[in-house]
């Protein structure tokens, strides 16, 4: 018998809720823990869907992507169809060899080198006509020009015209003392530099003989900017106007924008700024002479009884191959070389066959930048014929050269032009060759 029955059965009940205690805990535990598993799947499930929309927008612009870059290519494959694809890398072109003498030791001119056409040139020294802007050039008409191609004895236009007494200079002043060199030379080498164009290329002086260092003029021309510019690279003349080899004369009052075309002064007018001279070098000023220009003389003219030696393109042997890559390339306004070619058609200018036996020369086509020729009648007469071509139509001379030396022959079939069209690899063998510095703008391109 109990003495505390309330008490026992508090006790009793107190027991019982201890036991149901952890039963209940165990219950509010595991709904919290689902309630986690709830909420982590939810998370789950909501980062799986995010994704996979990310995954679809990403996709949708990948294939857009794709599509407008397939589309891209599609339009360039279309514009590329029918031009030529270009190359990775430029082709490489090696000098070949050339049968120069050991030495100018005991090296004599042959007397039969002399025996070539005969007649009288004087050249147009002013204009008086007031009403014309003087021009180096002059004003020659198409008569005159025709007249000009005639192998006989003739005053021409060639450059140095002035204008009326008391106007205003037509350009490619020299000073005094220069003209007094070069009045002297005998045999000259000469080459141009005009608005800094390229760098000073001095002739490798070890393969230059004692004789020609005494005997050969070397003149290089330049405008008063690049001497500047070559003061500043530390080129400065010595007392005698000297940088090496290099007799450094200074041109003034260029006589035309284009530096392009006031090169081809120097270049073709050789017999005109060495007036007692009987030969010439001409040579490019991004090429270096590597080679005495005696043997070069003896191997190109005497040796084969030329009075004018140039060697052929490297690649192009047509006009009309020349004329398209003047075009691609930006180098001169097109509808001016259209004028000029279908001038040139007019008169007889055709396309070159290098499968014609009786073709006149191995290609039409040369590579200017090395000319090598006797200051004879013929020979000052083409330089004439030539440079008035420049002067005419556009100053890309490789289109000019083909025309001017075949109407010259077909106009004198009784006197021949001896011309020597050389190896484009013999060129190479004698003179290292260079980039420009940078090109004079065209121009007028397009």
């Amino acid at each position: 018998m109990s003495w505390f029955p309330g008490r026992r059965r508090d006790m009793g009940l107190s027991r019982l809720g201890k036991e149901l205690l952890p039963e209940r805990r165990g219950r509010r535990i595991n709904k919290h823990r689902l309630s986690h598993l709830v909420l982590l799947i939810l998370v789950i499930f909501v980062f799986c869907l995010g994704a996979s929309g990310l995954n679809l927008i990403l996709h949708g612009k990948i294939e857009r992507k794709n599509s407008s870059t397939q589309a891209a290519r599609g339009l360039r494959m279309e514009s590329d169809v029918g031009s030529p694809r270009k190359s990775k890398h430029r082709r490489k072109y090696f000098p070949c060899e050339v049968g120069l003498l050991d030495s100018v030791d005991n090296l004599v001119e042959p007397t039969t080198f002399v025996e070539f056409a005969k007649f009288s040139l004087q050249y147009v020294d002013r204009e008086d006509n007031s009403s014309l802007i003087p021009r180096f050039a002059g004003h020659q008409t198409l008569d005159e020009r025709e007249l000009s191609f005639n192998a006989r004895n003739q005053t021409l236009h060639c450059g140095f015209v002035k204008g009326p007494v008391g106007s205003f200079s037509t350009g490619f002043d020299l000073e005094e003392k220069d003209k007094n060199f070069m009045n002297q030379c005998k045999i000259a080498v000469s080459s141009c530099i005009f608005g800094s164009s390229d760098f000073l290329r001095r002739p490798t002086s070890k393969q230059i003989s004692a004789y020609s260092k005494s005997n050969v003029c070397f003149v290089m021309f330049v405008d008063q900017a690049t001497l500047y510019t070559l003061a500043s690279e530390g080129n400065v003349p010595d007392e005698n106007g000297n940088i090496g080899l290099w007799r450094i004369v200074v041109v003034k009052s260029l006589p035309y924008e284009d530096m392009r075309r006031t090169g081809k002064v120097p270049k073709f007018l050789a017999h005109r700024l060495f007036p007692s001279s009987r030969y010439s070098i001409w040579l490019d000023s991004k090429m270096r002479l590597n080679t005495d220009p005696m043997l070069i003389i003896e191997n190109f003219l005497w040796r084969t009884r030329s009075e004018y030696a140039i060697s052929n393109h490297y690649v192009r042997h047509c006009v009309w191959e020349e004329v398209l890559q003047n075009k691609r390339l930006n180098k001169y306004n097109h509808r001016a070389i259209d004028e000029q070619l279908m001038f040139y058609q007019s008169d007889g200018l055709v396309k070159f066959n290098a499968t014609d036996p009786n073709t006149p020369l191995p290609s039409y086509v040369p590579e200017g930048s090395f000319i090598v020729r006797a200051h004879t009648p013929m020979s000052n007469l083409f330089s004439c014929l030539w440079f008035n071509e420049v002067d005419r139509f556009t100053s890309r001379d490789q289109l000019s050269f083909a025309y001017t030396y075949l109407k010259l022959k077909r106009q004198n079939p009784e006197r021949l032009f001896r011309l020597n069209m050389f190896k484009d690899c013999e060129r190479r063998a004698l003179l290292k060759l260079f980039h420009h510095r940078e090109s004079p703008s065209p121009p007028n391109a397009i």
